[in-house]
């Protein structure tokens, strides 16, 4: 069977998550993060609280290390697997990346930390939020942002959108949908990601990206912007700016997958966020998601 690797972005992280892994030898990646960045990574695994684990530096850190050690584990317990390709979800694709061997651990935490830091500032420079539009086609939710000003952030699954804008702007997209057969429900999160607010970010991460040398990968990775397949090291720079402002397209990316021969899903996070939304998109296609150690 031929099998894809994907993993979660923002919003998958538990506290606590890095406690079940504790005895596996891939653990040891926390250490070495806390080396790497000079502060205390691996609390973050163990001991921070849900409200302190959602900050986007804690966040997004934490969960690449603990997606590192999920597919280490996954991938010395399954050597015999031909991975065909890998995806991430938004923050998940740093970690598709790094399975794929386009860059060192050491170079994705690095970007990843610098990521969280300039998409942080950018939020703070043009403030906004988010809200997911649930039961309504893309094209619908897609109108209503154009007439109120809002983005389209990320197309996730078959009536699962998400958008981002500034609260009056939302306030605007809901009225628009209120005539909808769907329902429009608030995220809590302290930033417009996905969108032209975060442009401010593209700069010190871009400075960042043509810094790190990417390897041609061993497999193909489908980037979240174009949802194709790359495998050249050197289109990654410019796929990774382009994703801090443009949606992330994982419904197409889902389909792109099977259409290059994937028949089976393996998700590697905290919890099941993939797998749910690949069944909303293809139950066709075999998921499987690993978030404990006896599921490996």
């Amino acid at each position: 069977m031929n099998i894809a690797i994907c993993f979660p972005g923002q919003g998958s992280q538990q506290p606590g998550m890095a406690t079940a892994w504790a005895d596996v030898p891939a653990a040891s990646r926390w250490s070495e993060a806390d080396e790497i960045l000079g502060w205390d990574v691996s609390r973050l695994g163990t001991d921070a609280p849900a409200d302190e684990l959602t900050e986007p530096l804690n966040c997004q850190v934490a969960l690449f290390v603990h997606h590192v050690v999920l597919f280490e584990t996954w991938r010395a317990a399954h050597p015999e697997i031909d991975i065909a390709m890998t995806a991430g979800h938004s923050l998940g694709e740093y970690n598709a990346l790094h399975a794929a061997g386009a860059m060192s651990f050491e170079d994705g935490l690095g970007l990843v930390e610098v990521r969280a830091n300039a998409t942080q500032a950018a939020a703070d420079d043009m403030p906004g939020t988010m809200i997911a539009a649930l039961g309504f086609e893309v094209e619908e939710v897609s109108a209503a942002c154009a007439q109120a000003g809002a983005h389209v952030a990320n197309d996730n699954a078959v009536g699962q959108i998400t958008v981002s804008g500034t609260p009056d702007q939302l306030a605007a997209v809901k009225d628009l949908l209120a005539e909808g057969r769907g329902k429009v429900r608030d995220i809590p999160v302290g930033a417009a990601y996905h969108s032209p607010h975060m442009a401010a970010a593209v700069a010190p991460l871009g400075e960042a990206l043509d810094a790190t040398a990417f390897a041609d990968t061993t497999v193909p990775v489908i980037a979240n912007v174009d949802a194709s397949p790359h495998s050249e090291g050197a289109v990654w720079p410019d796929l990774l700016r382009r994703q801090v402002t443009s949606p992330v397209r994982w419904r197409e990316s889902v389909l792109a997958m099977k259409e290059a021969g994937v028949e089976e899903i393996v998700e590697l996070g905290a919890t099941a966020v993939i797998g749910p939304m690949v069944k909303r998109i293809d139950r066709s296609i075999a998921r499987t998601s690993i978030t404990a150690p006896d599921q490996v």
